[in-house]
């Protein structure tokens, strides 16, 4: 299984467009609208600014992971909650391969149906091709 910390790498390199190893607000911005949220660039200024641990005005890695690591049990499970639903598509309430084939997509990554059927694999615990909610939590865990 893949560490969180090197699952929060991903993440951010994903998010770091220019590959300088630093997250600007309109990196910030472009990557959560492309997940399907909304980031005003203020509202994206605001969190670089309070998340920023040098006062750059960029958020480096480990202001990334610090985030990503902040808050209570019930917060990081309704940002899981969040997370899940944007790979969840299709209306099944599962990421299927076709689901994650298309919010990879999203954030730049191109990789085919079977490929996507091997990534599921290896969280899929019941064997059933597609990855529920409880299967999501343990492989972000």
């Amino acid at each position: 299984m893949v560490r969180l910390a090197e699952q929060y790498e991903r993440v951010f390199q994903c998010f770091d467009e220019d590959g300088d190893g630093q997250l600007s607000p309109s990196e910030l911005r472009r990557k959560v609208g492309l997940m399907g949220g909304e980031l005003l660039l203020e509202e994206a200024e605001l969190a670089v600014e309070w998340l920023d641990s040098d006062g750059d005005g960029l958020l480096c890695l480990e202001d990334f992971v610090g985030f990503m690591e902040g808050g209570d049990e019930e917060e990081k499970m309704g940002d899981l909650r969040e997370a899940f639903g944007m790979y969840v598509t299709d209306g099944c309430g599962f990421i299927t391969p076709k689901s994650l084939k298309r919010m990879l997509s999203r954030l730049g990554q191109s990789k085919t149906v079977d490929e996507c059927e091997a990534m599921i694999g290896h969280f899929d615990l019941d064997g059933d091709g597609v990855i529920s909610f409880d299967e999501f939590k343990v492989m972000m865990m």
